[in-house]
């Protein structure tokens, strides 16, 4: 099962493809970052982050794609523009075929590091560990859409050994 984690941002978008294996094993097929510069209209970069991610499809073949839910935030205007960057993301992963899958900060946190009120720090470096890198992924939004990735393989590896509905075996 291959699977695309997607960390949205309004500067800096992360992506990471994850592999894992029959036995269980993980491994690291492509992650980077999608920066945008905040001069270009909104337009133009939820555009870049649509081509890109699209792009990152093509390339890499995913079965699914995980993102991060929707987070409270204090500034309404930069979350109407993350829930922009959102819904591109989940156009872009649709619209090649994928569903997605989307899960709560806490859960991806506990997920890799088993507390879910873990620090950047903490998640990259399991991240690192749990994908045998040899360094912290950087910058932290790929170390993010890393542990999305992985949180899903988790979670998606429970419901197929319990036999959920719907579950791909």
């Amino acid at each position: 099962m291959r699977v695309l984690g997607i960390d949205c941002g309004s500067e800096i978008t992360g992506y990471g493809v994850v592999e894992q294996s029959e036995s269980g094993d993980l491994r690291c097929v492509a992650s980077g970052a999608i920066r945008l510069a905040t001069r270009e209209p909104l337009s133009a970069r939820l555009n870049q982050v649509f081509t890109a991610l699209r792009g990152v499809i093509e390339q890499h073949r995913p079965h699914m794609a995980a993102i991060e839910d929707v987070f409270y935030a204090v500034n309404v205007k930069s979350a109407l523009k993350l829930g922009q960057v959102r819904g591109v993301a989940m156009l872009a992963a649709a619209s090649c075929g994928l569903q997605v899958a989307e899960y709560a900060p806490l859960a991806i946190k506990s997920a890799v590091v088993g507390y879910g009120k873990a620090e950047k720090s903490q998640v990259q470096h399991m991240v690192a560990r749990l994908l045998k890198l040899e360094s912290p992924p950087e910058p932290p939004d790929v170390a993010d859409a890393l542990a999305i990735a992985i949180c899903h393989l988790h979670t998606w590896a429970t419901l197929r050994k319990h036999g959920a509905a719907g579950t791909p075996r």
